[in-house]
């Protein structure tokens, strides 16, 4: 069948080193880190005392306190980013088709706010049911796309995709393919997370998996480090509107970028660890490279999974080298990690809108917070340490990996006419 081609016409940001697209892109180019103390919840008694947290939100500037109240933080964060993306895309919805309208959005833990609230008031009662009539709607992951189908009326697939922190990824690729066969012209598509509550630290504490450079913060997020110790958990969102490409240009769209391929795998190894030799991460890739057309060659940038924990980012590097092979030496890499934490299923939406922000600027972001070269890799990958570079990029490959070994990525390119 003849696919059809997928742009970008519009992009909302909401994450710990920016509250919209255009200030998260600064921090981003000027190496901001994110990270700081707990302030959500007293972090003394926790291993890890900090977070990369979104700072100076208030939910009553975008949303109706009385509406505001039936949702979790995370269902918030998705409908700011949607409103921004949209906006930015200039799409009247009076004037499209709603019913090819489609939302389909990423969480990989949704409620867990309103969870905790739930269970603790419980816990600490007489024994009474007595939970909040908005407890389960609040908690289930798929009504942060229900919110958004809502507001704005569009009636194509309406869905959430849960693959732990490619979650978002996810969406974004089954978005893409929607478009792509005819089913729809238009989805809003990212992910949103705010998992900084007590259970979340002190989870992933529990695994072992988090930074504890409680001494310095600003620091602890430091992928292909030698001192490395864990990722640093974040929170916020990320939306991107995809619309099929005669259907943006009809309209006189702005396009920041072309979607021309997303590729999916499974590591089949262990529930959290990645496969010790990264096989999940090169199939991916492959699989992503295939799909668009595009040659290992014509990539100028890859924008990293890259969380700062000791096996992870080996065993990616290592991936890239065997997909890329001496072409990995001309590419750009970079973990945007360092900078805004890891978002869990929000990761792979903000990293897209990173991307396609890295093609129309024409500048790779940083991977910040490089101390000391680990022998682990190969001193000629450019992994674009600690200061934004400038080159020539038509081609962005962005990784995204998740717990279970799912895996997934997505190839944006200059737009050809």
């Amino acid at each position: 069948m003849d696919l059809r081609r997928v742009v970008v016409t519009g992009i909302g940001a909401l994450t710990p080193i920016g509250n919209n697209a255009g200030a998260f892109w600064q921090g981003l180019t000027n190496g901001v880190s994110g990270a700081a103390p707990i302030t959500k919840f007293n972090p003394e008694k926790f291993r890890t005392k900090f977070a990369c947290e979104v700072k100076g939100f208030e939910v009553a500037d975008f949303i109706d306190r009385k509406e505001a109240r039936k949702m979790d933080p995370f269902t918030q964060y998705a409908l700011v980013v949607s409103e921004e993306a949209l906006k930015d895309s200039g799409i009247n919805t009076e004037k499209i088709n709603l019913d090819r309208a489609g939302v389909i959005w990423g969480s990989g833990i949704g409620g867990l706010k309103t969870f905790q609230e739930e269970v603790i008031g419980f816990a600490r009662g007489d024994g009474t049911p007595r939970f909040n009539p908005f407890f389960i709607p609040k908690m289930i992951v798929d009504l942060s796309s229900g919110f958004i189908s809502i507001r704005y009326g569009f009636r194509g697939p309406n869905f959430v995709t849960v693959s732990a922190c490619a979650s978002a990824t996810n969406a974004i690729v089954d978005a893409f393919t929607y478009i792509r066969i005819g089913k729809i012209d238009v989805a809003i598509a990212g992910g949103s997370e705010a998992a900084v509550t007590e259970a979340g630290i002190g989870g992933f504490n529990a695994m072992k998996a988090l930074s504890e450079r409680n001494n310095s913060p600003a620091t602890a997020s430091r992928p292909f480090d030698k001192d490395r110790d864990g990722f640093v958990l974040g929170e916020g969102a990320g939306a991107l509107i995809l619309e099929e490409y005669e259907h943006a240009k009809a309209r006189g769209a702005r396009i920041y970028a072309e979607l021309t391929g997303g590729g999916m795998s499974s590591d089949a190894y262990h529930i959290t660890a990645p496969h010790p030799e990264g096989l999940g991460a090169l199939n991916v890739m492959k699989n992503a490279l295939d799909d668009a057309g595009i040659t290992p060659q014509e990539v100028d940038y890859i924008n990293v999974h890259g969380t700062s924990t000791p096996l992870g980012d080996i065993s990616e590097t290592q991936a890239i080298q065997r997909v890329f092979g001496k072409h990995a030496y001309n590419l750009n890499i970079s973990s945007t990690k360092s900078m805004t934490g890891h978002l869990l299923g929000a990761a792979g939406a903000i990293e897209a809108i990173a991307s396609v922000l890295a093609i129309k600027h024409q500048l790779v972001p940083p991977t910040i917070n490089h101390f000391t070269d680990d022998e682990a890799f190969d001193p000629k990958l450019n992994f674009t340490f600690n200061k934004a570079q400038e080159r020539k990029v038509n081609v962005v490959l962005s990784n995204t990996f998740g717990f279970g070994g799912h895996n997934f990525s997505i190839i944006f390119r200059k737009l050809q006419e």
